[in-house]
C-alpha cells in the first residue's frame, strides 16, 4: 500500500497538470483510504513542476535502482 512521502513514478500523462508518464514525484496526500494520491513533481531547482491527483493504477513505487532522467519542459507560449 502506497503512503505519504513514498517516491513514485507516474504511469500515465497528466497533461492538465503539466506532467508526463515517467515523471518521478512524491505522494503528498492520500485520499479515500488509497482511492487517489496527490503526487508532487519537483524541478531540480526545488520549484513544483506540478501536482496531480491520480488513482493507484497510474502510479508505481520507484525502486532504489532507478535513475531520474532530466527532460526539458515545453517552451512557454
Amino acid at each position: 500500500m502506497l503512503k505519504e512521502h513514498d517516491v513514485v513514478v507516474l504511469m500515465a500523462d497528466a497533461p492538465e497538470d503539466g506532467l508526463k508518464a515517467g515523471d518521478v514525484g512524491t505522494i503528498i496526500a492520500v485520499h479515500g483510504r488509497g482511492a487517489e494520491f496527490a503526487v508532487e513533481v519537483v524541478e531540480p531547482d526545488g520549484w513544483t513542476a506540478g501536482i496531480a491527483v491520480v488513482p493507484p493504477d497510474q502510479v508505481r513505487l520507484a525502486s532504489a535502482d532507478e535513475i531520474k532522467r532530466a527532460c526539458r519542459a515545453p517552451a512557454a507560449v
